[in-house]
């Protein structure tokens, strides 16, 4: 059998593979507690439930618009408006499956061979594999803990080229849970404006912010940069809507429209059922959110004080998003009965294997030196889990 070069140069995601096996261990009748699912542990708000029940009843189980019907688009306009304050209309929308299928669109129909696009790391981890699905280069820039993990103008300056396309934000990020402060904003959009570069600016965590956090979009910045900028966004981190895959750009009028040609031969329309139930998300569902981003902040607060209190381990303290990104790599070099722990890799084996506990390998998000821990799960679980965590690391010798 002979397959594309296209899907022999990507890899399976890294997050979904230990979810898979974590879960699969759990089916066997292991208990494991696992931090690696990236999505919350909380069940969709009833009222976004009652929605999609609604719908089924009313038998809006159709095709419709390949983009997302008008209802929706609208939704997501006021929504813009409301929270962002930015205009946009209707025919600058496209709904997708999701956030992550959103993105895929946009690489398809923006990018392909000799392209290159800018990637800060840590970064999400579909990002490098689907620029280089489209045929594009991505160029990582490495960011530090010490720098709360934020891409700086002069770091992307050191790697533009004719080539450069795009410059990819996410913020607040998967995995560190940083977030970039309005003036930091400002001076990353005069450096892509300055340099002809398109924004693509990742919001799918906005709504989860700690401590006042003052969250901002890039784009809100001006009109010249909104209007050089895409917006990735959607209703399965916020509201706990993972499984009703819906995500959405919005931005240049042109780019959507070829975006809704792609989608209208590929996926054609999102889910029915699911696009109503999204409109109540963005329109009635704030409260609920709250209470979940309230509940968040509690456990990232008790994770990072029980983190830090493993000896040689540190962690930036998230300001957004569920994950935390501790650093383990004082432990590399160290060995368990003959098997040496050498990266993200080898740790997280050996965490899943001795101590029955799962995290994703940092190597996965372009950081070895760490593993992301998601605390979408109980306070509990978080506390048991920092037990194993500290016990199988003193295995280490």
């Amino acid at each position: 059998m002979k397959f594309s070069k296209r899907i022999q140069a990507i890899q399976p995601s890294m997050t979904l593979a230990v979810d898979a096996k974590a879960k699969e261990l759990q089916a066997n009748g292991i208990n494991v507690i696992s931090f690696g699912a990236g999505e919350p542990d909380f069940n969709t708000p009833d009222k976004i439930k009652q929605s999609g029940i609604l719908a089924i009843e009313q038998n809006a189980t159709h095709y419709t618009p390949v983009g997302g019907i008008k209802k929706l688009k609208q939704a997501i306009v006021n929504k813009l408006e409301r929270d962002n304050n930015l205009v946009y209309d209707k025919n600058q929308v496209l709904v997708s499956c999701g956030a992550k299928h959103s993105f895929f669109n946009l690489a398809q129909v923006l990018w392909e061979e000799g392209d290159e696009i800018i990637i800060p790391a840590p970064y999400w981890v579909s990002y490098p594999d689907i620029i280089q699905y489209a045929g594009a280069k991505p160029i990582i820039i490495d960011t530090l803990n010490e720098n709360q993990f934020k891409v700086t103008p002069d770091q992307i300056n050191e790697v533009i080229t004719p080539n450069t396309r795009a410059i990819i934000i996410n913020s607040p990020s998967n995995p560190t849970g940083s977030a970039y402060t309005k003036k930091e904003l400002e001076a990353i959009a005069e450096c892509a404006l300055r340099n002809k570069l398109l924004i693509i600016s990742d919001e799918i965590y906005e709504k989860i912010v700690f401590d006042g956090f003052d969250q901002h979009s890039i784009c809100s910045i001006g009109k010249e940069v909104q209007k050089n900028s895409i917006i990735i966004n959607g209703v399965s981190k916020s509201y706990a809507m993972t499984g009703w895959r819906i995500g959405y750009l919005a931005g240049n009028e042109e780019i959507i429209k070829q975006a809704t040609k792609l989608q209208g031969q590929s996926t054609s329309n999102p889910t029915s059922i699911s696009q109503i139930a999204s409109i109540t998300a963005l329109e009635d569902a704030d409260s609920d959110v709250k209470l979940m981003v309230d509940e968040f902040q509690e456990r990232r607060d008790a994770l990072l004080k029980s983190l830090l209190n493993i000896p040689s381990v540190t962690c930036y303290k998230p300001v957004g998003s569920f994950y935390a990104f501790p650093d383990f790599s004082a432990f590399y070099g160290k060995s368990f009965k003959d098997k040496r722990v050498s990266g993200s890799i080898q740790m997280a084996n050996f965490l899943l294997e001795n101590g029955n506990v799962a995290l994703v390998p940092g190597i996965a998000f372009g950081a070895d030196k760490n593993l992301r821990m998601a605390f979408a799960c109980s306070m509990d679980k978080i506390q048991e889990g920092v037990e194993r965590i500290t016990k199988t690391l003193g295995l280490l010798e």
